[in-house]
């Protein structure tokens, strides 16, 4: 019995997310959110990563079309928050890619 490949429309998803994680910034911006656990400005993200601030909006633009960070309207400005289904989510991405059965179903995260 041959194996099969993974399902189209999940190595679609999967691909997304290791593309939005190609970037070392995007990276470092994700895991500043999920270690300092609130909502963040814009600002606040530049000034940690150190970065212009269309540079960080560019990457905040990219996380949050994958949905591993939300963002909230709070009165004119933009705060930004980790989501912690996606993020809960990666792990079983990279399990599946190496063969490994998915502890979370997809449909959680996408």
């Amino acid at each position: 019995m041959m194996a099969q490949l993974l399902e189209r429309a999940a190595a679609e998803i999967y691909a997304s997310w290791f593309r939005a994680l190609a970037d070392p910034t995007r990276v470092q911006l994700v895991e500043y959110l999920a270690r300092q656990g609130r909502p963040m400005s814009v600002g606040e993200l530049v000034a940690a990563a150190g970065l212009a601030q269309s540079t960080v909006s560019q990457h905040l633009k990219i996380l949050t079309a994958v949905r591993f960070v939300l963002v909230e309207p709070v009165g004119t400005a933009r705060h930004y928050r980790i989501n912690e289904a996606c993020i809960g989510c990666f792990p079983s991405a990279a399990d599946v890619v190496m063969g490994r059965p998915a502890p979370n179903p997809i449909g959680a995260c996408a």
